[in-house]
C-alpha cells in the first residue's frame, strides 16, 4: 500500500475526531471583538496534546486574552519545515435572533452533511483539518524528514500584529519555515496562492457653517468631501500591469472560481477597488456643514505597491483646500508563484483528491498568508467553502472537511518526503 493511500485512509478513520475537534472549537466562543481567545487556545492545546502526544506544545501570550499556540512534530532527521497556520478568533455573531441555531452549537444537519456555527468556516474547521492531517503525518515520521509546525494565532481579524506577525518574528520554528499551508476559508477546488493588498484611508473635510438658505455665506464641507471621494474613486480606473503568471492564473481560474466567489471576481482581482465604508457630516438639514469625514477601504492588485498608491493619493488630495487625510494601515499584495514547490504539490494533490479542474488563483480577502509571504515564506491557502461566513447560520460541508484534511496531509508529505518516497 502506498504511503499516500495510508494517509488518506488514516484520515478517513479519524473522521469522528475531525468532527469532534471542529465542534469543540466552535462551542468555545472566541469572537473578535472582544478578541479573548484564551479558552479556545486552551481547548486547542489540550486536543492537540491528546491527538498528537509526541508534539512539543508551547503557548505565547502577547496581550491579555490573546494566546497563540505552537505545536511541533519533529521527524528526528534534518529536512524542510512546513507550518500549518490558523487563527482562533472569529467574527462576532451579529444579531443572534437571526440565527436558526445556537451560533456556538457546532450542530450537524439532520442528514449529517453540514455543520453550523460561528467560525466553523473561518476558520475552526480549517484548524481541525490541519490538526488531523498532522496527526496522520505523526504516525509515519519514518517516511518524511524535517518538521511540521501548527501555529495557531490569537489575533487575525484585527490584522495579526499580536498573532502571526509576532510568531514569525519571535518563534524560530515559525519564522524559519520553508513553506506554509493555511486552512482559512476558500474552497478545496482552489489553491489560493496570492492576495490583494490593502490601504485604509480616513478623509476629513472642513468648511464654513451658514444657514441653509444662505449658502453663499458658507463653504460646505460635504461638497468638499464628495469631490475628494470622487477623486479617490477614480483610482479604480488605473491600468495595472501584473506579472504575466498572475494574469494568466486569474484568467484560467475564472470558470472555476467565479461560481464560488461571485461573478466579477476575476475583474476585481486585477484592479484597484475603493469601498467607502463610513461617511459622516453636518449637524442639521438647514445648515451648511462645516465638517465631514469618510473612511475608505482600498484594495490593491499585484502590480501596484502601497508606496505607489500613497503617492497617487497625495497628488490627488494635497492640493485640495479644506481636505486632510491619514493612512491608517497598509500592506502589500502578495503572490506565491505556481511553479513554487508548495504551490505545485498543493495543486497536484487537489486535482487528485477533489477534481482535475482544480486551479491556482488569487484570494480577494486577506489572510495571515500575506504575513508569511512578506517574510519570504511561500504560502498557499486551501480551506473550506464558507456558507454565510460572517452572517447568521454560518456552515460548512462535512465532506469538504475531510477533503481539506487529506489535501493538507498529502501536500505536506510530498513537500517533506524524499523524492523516491513521494508518489
Amino acid at each position: 500500500m502506498g504511503m499516500e493511500k495510508k494517509l488518506r485512509d488514516a484520515i478517513n478513520d479519524s473522521v469522528a475526531d475531525l468532527l469532534s475537534l471542529t465542534q469543540v472549537l466552535v462551542r468555545t466562543p472566541s469572537t473578535n471583538p472582544s478578541g479573548d481567545v484564551t479558552a479556545a487556545a486552551k481547548i486547542a492545546a489540550e486536543h492537540i496534546r491528546q491527538l498528537i502526544p509526541e508534539s512539543d506544545i508551547s503557548t505565547v501570550e502577547t496581550a491579555s486574552g490573546i494566546t497563540n499556540i505552537v505545536a511541533i512534530v519533529r521527524s528526528g532527521r534534518p529536512g524542510k519545515r512546513l507550518v500549518f497556520s490558523g487563527h482562533l478568533d472569529t467574527y462576532p455573531t451579529g444579531d443572534v435572533a437571526r440565527w436558526t441555531l445556537d451560533p456556538f452549537s457546532g450542530e450537524l444537519s439532520s442528514d449529517g452533511k453540514f455543520m453550523y456555527g460561528r467560525g466553523v468556516s473561518d476558520m475552526k474547521g480549517g484548524i481541525a483539518a490541519s490538526v488531523i492531517a498532522v496527526q496522520a503525518l505523526s504516525r509515519c515520521k519514518d517516511q518524511w524528514s524535517g518538521d511540521v509546525v501548527i501555529a495557531l494565532a490569537g489575533d487575525e481579524e484585527t490584522m495579526g500584529t499580536l498573532g502571526t506577525a509576532h510568531l514569525l518574528k519571535h518563534v524560530a520554528d515559525v519564522g524559519s519555515a520553508d513553506a506554509m499551508i493555511c486552512g482559512d476559508a476558500g474552497s478545496p477546488l482552489i489553491v489560493r496562492a496570492g492576495e490583494k493588498g490593502l490601504l485604509w484611508l480616513d478623509i476629513e473635510a472642513s468648511g464654513k457653517s451658514a444657514h441653509g438658505a444662505h449658502v453663499h455665506r458658507g463653504t460646505n464641507a460635504i461638497d468638499r468631501l464628495m469631490a475628494a471621494l470622487a477623486d479617490i474613486k477614480s483610482l479604480e480606473q488605473l491600468e495595472i500591469t501584473a506579472p504575466r503568471e498572475v494574469e494568466d492564473a486569474i484568467a484560467a481560474a475564472k470558470s472555476v472560481s467565479e461560481p464560488l466567489g461571485g461573478a466579477g471576481e476575476a475583474s476585481i482581482l486585477g484592479r484597484v477597488t475603493v469601498n467607502i465604508g463610513r461617511i459622516a457630516g453636518g449637524t442639521s438639514t438647514n445648515l451648511v456643514a462645516d465638517a465631514a469625514s469618510a473612511s475608505l477601504d482600498i484594495r490593491l492588485p499585484v502590480g501596484l505597491s502601497t508606496d505607489a498608491l500613497s503617492g497617487l493619493i497625495k497628488r490627488k488630495l494635497d492640493p485640495v483646500e479644506g481636505i486632510t487625510y491619514r493612512i491608517l494601515r497598509a500592506y502589500e499584495p502578495s503572490w506565491t508563484p505556481p511553479d513554487e514547490e508548495i504551490t505545485r504539490h498543493a495543486l497536484e494533490v487537489t486535482r487528485l483528491m477533489v477534481d482535475e479542474k482544480a486551479v491556482v488563483n488569487m484570494r480577494v480577502g486577506a489572510s495571515d498568508a500575506r504575513l508569511f509571504r512578506a517574510a519570504g515564506i511561500p504560502s498557499v491557502v486551501i480551506g473550506l467553502t464558507p456558507h454565510n461566513m460572517g452572517g447568521p447560520d454560518e456552515h460548512i460541508e462535512v465532506a469538504e472537511l475531510v477533503q481539506v484534511a487529506q489535501i493538507h496531509a498529502l501536500t505536506t508529505y510530498r513537500f517533506l518526503a524524499p523524492a523516491k518516497n513521494s508518489e
